[in-house]
């Protein structure tokens, strides 16, 4: 089996990446194209994507962010890193159906995490449903209670790691 590397990520990895987050999300939680597109553009420094061979099996990328606790309007449109953001978000992490459980995904939580900690963040955030919760507990993640979050019309969960 071919090891799975990690790299930054590239524009022509739109349409894979959305195959991935599409079939990671319901259509009302995943991504438009226009806020990947956003989000490959703007936080390419903190935008991981994950492959086996030439194959992507999985991504994880977030925003840079002067805020404990991710705001909904993070998911539309991404803004380039600022230097002296405290938190590094998540605003998506998704791994390709035939390649769950491999640990790819708890990974690609410590590959951001090296990201943040060489640009002297604080702390990782980000927001999950109820049955993802000990997934990141098992990760170093704390549940800091219900979000404000109303994306997708779902009840999310801050989930904060201190780096």
């Amino acid at each position: 089996m071919n090891t799975v590397t990690f790299r930054d990520v590239k524009t022509n990895d739109l349409n894979a990446l959305m195959e991935i987050e599409r079939a990671g999300f319901s259509p009302a939680e995943a991504s438009t194209v226009e806020a990947m597109q956003s989000r490959i553009a703007n936080v390419p420094d903190t935008f991981i994507v994950a492959q086996r061979a030439d194959q992507i099996v999985g991504f994880v990328v977030g925003a840079a962010y002067n805020q404990r606790y991710l705001n909904d309007s993070l998911y539309e449109k991404s803004i380039p890193n600022q230097p002296d953001d405290q938190y590094q978000t998540i605003l998506s992490i998704a791994v390709a159906p035939s390649e769950r459980g491999n640990g790819i995904a708890s990974e690609l939580l410590n590959q951001i995490q090296l990201v943040a900690e060489r640009a002297g963040r604080k702390a990782i955030t980000l927001t999950c449903l109820e049955r993802l919760i000990p997934f990141y507990e098992r990760n170093g993640y704390v549940n800091e209670g219900e979000s404000s979050s109303s994306h997708a019309n779902e009840v999310w969960y801050n989930m904060v790691k201190t780096i």
